[in-house]
């Protein structure tokens, strides 16, 4: 655990992926900013609130700060990061999490028969992304040096639950590797990460919908804390600035590493399980 406590902000980060990175930064002693709407139970499907991560970050050995933020609104994004550079100077690490998923996302048929609500992805997900990088690089390059991550997953290079779910994924890959064309020679790093199927609620959820079909998640699953373990390690490893612009998966980066997940297991990547990869960045550059 370094001396000096990493400031993080985590988006979306009231349950689920979110809520399992911070509290994993929590354990490595971060100051964690815990982003999200979800401010009562019951405010949400699922269970969850910024508040009970901010206490599971604190719990955890590091100090959980909630903030309520709707990442649909560009001025509680700015004001976010205002108040980050007010009361701690700086910005060590940020994971850009955040995503408007519903529960229609997993139903059966094809996206014009869907809810056009599920296309909020584009603006609560990849915008959101977007605006959240853009106040936090100017912060980061004056001191040359941060982590922007971008949580993503396969859907960027095959098929899953449709359109709206394919072009977050592929957008936070892309917007991994040019902003990291644009960060160059600044000391700070953005990359993109893929996590395999999550032991989520939601994912649970899923499973329990229909037993038969998705059971063979239950061996494929990670804990919602192992991605966070996987960006701690990243942001001390002295060559961070080798995957800059890079899409990694989580399950390759943990076996690097020398990470295991809950119960000493060592969770596949997709590589191997489906033969799936991050799809290849060329490098030229036209400005």
């Amino acid at each position: 655990m370094s001396q000096t406590p990493k400031v993080a902000v985590v988006t979306g980060a009231s349950r689920g992926a979110g809520q399992g990175i911070a509290t994993a930064l929590g354990q490595h002693g971060c100051i964690v900013y815990v982003t999200g709407r979800s401010e009562k139970a019951g405010h949400a499907p699922l269970p969850g609130t910024i508040y009970e991560t901010a206490a599971a970050v604190t719990a955890a050995g590091g100090q959980g700060i909630a903030v309520r933020v709707d990442h649909g609104d560009d001025e509680q994004t700015r004001a976010l990061f205002d108040r980050v550079r007010a009361e701690q100077g700086h910005i060590d690490i940020l994971v850009n999490n955040v995503a408007a998923i519903h529960d229609e996302l997993t139903l059966p048929g094809r996206f014009w028969e869907k809810p056009l609500k599920l296309a909020d992805i584009i603006t609560v997900g990849i915008r959101s992304s977007y605006v959240a990088s853009y106040h936090a690089a100017p912060m980061m390059v004056d001191r040359g040096q941060g982590l922007i991550v971008f949580t993503s997953g396969s859907g960027a290079s095959h098929y899953v639950y449709g359109p709206g779910y394919g072009a977050h994924k592929v957008s936070q890959d892309k917007m991994a590797a040019d902003m990291a064309v644009d960060l160059r020679d600044t000391g700070v790093t953005a990359l993109s990460i893929w996590m395999g199927a999550l032991r989520t609620g939601r994912l649970l959820q899923l499973i329990a919908s229909d037993p038969a079909k998705y059971a063979y998640l239950e061996k494929m699953v990670e804990t919602p804390e192992f991605t966070g373990h996987v960006i701690w390690a990243l942001s001390q490893d002295p060559a961070l600035a080798d995957h800059a612009g890079q899409t990694l998966i989580g399950a390759e980066l943990a076996e690097h590493y020398g990470l295991r997940d809950v119960g000493d297991r060592q969770p596949p990547s997709y590589r191997q399980s489906y033969g799936v990869a991050p799809l290849p960045q060329y490098d030229r550059i036209i400005r």
